[in-house]
């Protein structure tokens, strides 16, 4: 895995390491085994970021489980939120009276778990929890409970393991954090 990247203009480091967070995931997956034991919780993946994150996360979940998808823009190409969130893809899961855990990769503004907790609450599920690999807890604007965090990291803008740069990028092992270049 490669310490530095370049894409234009942009310098990236290694932040997080594939073994660093696979160790991570397999943890978080464990305390939610813990609790979710006996029930059967629906996983929501919030796409298209968290895909790479689910994946991983499901194959070391050992509870019965369903899952499903919801996507929204609140990004565009930019590197900060927008700060209007869009639903784009609604669920397809019967919700209500559920045990919900919602997987996201990475809550930084609290817009779209915000939406999503109020989305998801019309249903009237029986608990709605949040996972999310990374948290940005110098950026949030909302508030908002994440009951289960990968990584609490500073306000840098991050790419890979399904975190994009324009679109692209998804596909790193690892994820890397912008340089800023000092003047």
């Amino acid at each position: 895995m490669k310490n530095y990247l370049k894409f234009g203009n942009d310098k990236f480091e290694l932040y997080l390491s594939e073994q660093k967070i696979a160790k991570r995931i397999k943890a978080l997956a464990g305390q939610i085994n813990k609790d979710y034991k006996g029930k059967v919780p629906i996983f929501i993946g919030i796409l298209n970021g968290s895909f790479i994150f689910m994946a991983d996360l499901i194959r070391n979940i050992t509870v019965d489980c369903e899952v499903d998808f919801l996507k929204l823009s609140s990004y565009g190409d930019a590197k900060i939120s927008s700060g209007h969130v869009t639903l784009l893809k609604d669920l397809n899961a019967t919700i209500g009276g559920r045990d919900i855990i919602v997987v996201e990769d990475i809550v930084d503004s609290g817009l779209s778990i915000n939406f999503i907790k109020k989305l998801i609450l019309l249903h009237k599920p029986k608990t709605f929890k949040v996972v999310s690999l990374l948290y940005k807890k110098e950026a949030i604007k909302i508030k908002v409970k994440i009951d289960y965090i990968g990584f609490t990291i500073p306000s840098d803008f991050v790419i890979g393991y399904g975190l994009d740069y324009l679109q692209k990028e998804r596909n790193l092992k690892g994820i890397y954090r912008l340089v800023m270049e000092k003047k």
